[in-house]
């Protein structure tokens, strides 16, 4: 199957491919499942008061929900298509019902987004490759008669049609037309609004009732500002996300919300050791790699973070490779004003530390390195990925006119912005470590500084172990691929790499004014030949993959303590 699919090409496909490989047989699909190791996902809820053990449930219920808007923005089909996989009791129907579920959808994410299933199944057209608009944009539109019809709309009409909360559709004359969620998906939403507000009732949380009342209403009304807010505010041991967020499904512009779930319980404690990264924000915007022109002199109100056990997760929330940690809103009008909420799933975390990037750190480490692999560094560094989305540039003029780096990056946007994260992330805790600002929590000098690195080089495997069709592995692609050549990291010819402590910091640096520049100035060209040079997987590198047969991609939770409390919950 393919294992590089380069996102440019994605930009400039129109919605339907329709060249298929075979269908996959069912020991094949089984064997991809596999890449995904079997966890169980569990949660202390005990000391959740009585109202709260009501609200959890009720979330849980409305969650099922959000995995019924997931397959339908997903593609047109998916919904007839899962209906007649139930129907198929055969080995073969079994075994492609259980692959569609992992993925959300006839296409295997982390194989170039490929169908596993026939041209037709049950009388359904399936296309070979995802389309890139989703079910965000008219079937068969191309993204030049988009843009074009878009660029042609009146201002306050250009800025729906490219919302986060709005489809395109075809009206009766055959013309584009946007039409709000809260149309699209009346039915469900409905239904999400009656649950959320029964869980608004239960909770004897102030906080908790207050976001969940208003995001009830915001599935009706469409608007999501006072909700998110309140989200932002949110303070409860029942930590909840839900609604329409990431854009990464929406693969021909970077402009459509995808519905999402994360259902949680605060850990309290690890949530009080993390804040002290709040006293940093406007130190670490104030010394970025970039332009002081280009630089925020006064960051938001510290934005709030929170570190969470997931009980369960749904639509963009569990498809492929699992999230394990998430900074939102992306709405440019909240982050301008409190920056975003970091929120840090530690049971996902240690999941994925044990059941991939250790084995992993064996593989692609040298020996003397591997004793460095530290869970701290690998948590730390994804905190700091977090906070990272929240500084850097998110205003930009383009013509004289205010825009953003979303709008003006468009396709590239989701993949650069990963990048920079990833990236400054890694420069800021350098930094804090050489203020002595870590010493706590990771220490500091060259101990700490090896365990960071050298987690950081392992895991980089780990995210690319994924394919390049997800914005995270591009953006690695590119860190890795620029940091070989700029000597951070060193290749040594038998699929193994190391660090060298000599380079890394000033290469770190230098590619980290890169993506930053890039986002400051919205210089779309400038990321489209970043991308075109370094998202590739070169041989050396593919020689290390090749070593990773037997390692799992990623995990595939069981709900275990969602199913406790809302027993057959899926």
């Amino acid at each position: 199957m393919k294992h590089l699919l380069a996102p440019l090409a994605l930009a400039a496909a129109t919605l339907c491919a329709t060249v298929h490989a075979a269908p996959a047989t069912a020991p094949q699909l089984q064997t991809m499942a596999r890449r995904f190791a079997p966890v169980d996902l569990t949660a202390d809820t005990a000391r959740l008061s009585a109202g709260d053990r009501v609200a959890i449930a009720k979330l849980i219920e409305a969650a099922k929900i959000v995995d019924t808007l997931q397959l339908r923005q997903r593609w047109s089909g998916n919904e007839a298509l899962w209906a007649a996989l139930h129907k198929d009791a055969t080995p073969l129907g079994k075994a492609r019902r259980d692959y569609f579920w992992l993925n959300k959808g006839p296409w295997s994410i982390i194989d170039g987004n490929e169908s596993f299933m026939p041209a037709e199944y049950a009388g359904i057209k399936i296309p070979a490759e995802k389309p890139a608009g989703a079910n965000f944009y008219p079937e068969g539109a191309s993204k030049q008669e988009l843009e074009t019809w878009m660029n042609g709309l009146p201002a306050a009409d250009k800025e729906q049609a490219q919302w986060f909360f709005t489809v395109i559709r075809k009206d009766k004359a055959g013309k584009f037309t946007i039409v709000k969620y809260s149309d699209e998906y009346r039915t469900e939403l409905q239904k999400l609004s009656r649950l959320l507000k029964e869980a608004a009732n239960a909770t004897d949380n102030a906080s908790l009732k207050k976001f969940l009342d208003l995001r009830a209403d915001a599935f009706l009304s469409n608007d999501y500002l006072a909700s998110d807010f309140a989200w932002m505010d949110l303070d409860s041991p029942v930590d909840v996300t839900i609604g329409p967020y990431e854009t990464y499904n929406d693969e021909l512009f970077g402009y459509k919300a995808a519905f999402e779930a994360y259902v949680n319980v605060r850990d309290q404690k690890e949530t009080e050791k993390l804040n002290f990264f709040g006293k940093h924000m406007q130190e670490l915007e104030n010394n970025l790699p970039l332009d002081a022109r280009y630089r925020n002199p006064k960051v938001g109100a510290i934005a709030p973070m929170v570190v969470v056990n997931q009980v369960y997760g749904a639509g963009d929330g569990n498809m492929g490779v699992q999230t394990a940690a998430y900074n939102l809103p992306n709405d440019e009008r909240i982050i301008r004003q409190r920056g975003s909420k970091r929120v840090m799933l530690k049971n996902v975390q240690e999941a994925k530390f044990e059941a991939t990037l250790t084995p992993i750190s064996k593989l692609v480490l040298r020996p003397a390195d591997q004793k460095d692999l530290d869970f701290d560094s690998f948590f730390t560094h994804i905190l700091a990925h977090e906070i990272m989305h929240g500084l850097g540039p998110h205003a930009t003029t383009q013509n004289g006119q205010p825009s953003t780096p979303r709008q003006d990056l468009k396709d590239a946007y989701s993949t650069i912005e990963e990048a920079k994260a990833d990236v400054t992330g890694l420069w800021a805790l350098t930094y804090m470590m050489d203020k002595g600002q870590l010493k706590a929590s990771l220490g500091q000098g060259t101990a700490a500084e090896r365990k960071l690195y050298n987690t950081y080089l392992a895991s980089a495997f780990r995210t690319l172990h994924f394919g390049l069709t997800d914005s995270h592995a591009r953006g690695m692609a590119i860190q890795m691929n620029y940091l070989l050549d700029k000597g951070g990291f060193v290749s040594h010819g038998d699929g193994t790499f190391s660090v060298d402590f000599a380079k890394i910091k000033g290469a770190v640096a230098d590619l980290d004014r890169e993506f930053l520049t890039i986002e400051a100035t919205g210089d779309y060209a400038r990321a489209q030949d970043l991308m075109k040079r370094y998202v590739v997987i070169r041989p050396d590198v593919q020689k290390a993959l090749d070593k990773m047969k037997a390692v799992p991609n990623d995990i595939r939770p069981a709900f275990a303590t969602a199913a406790k409390l809302v027993p057959a919950h899926r």
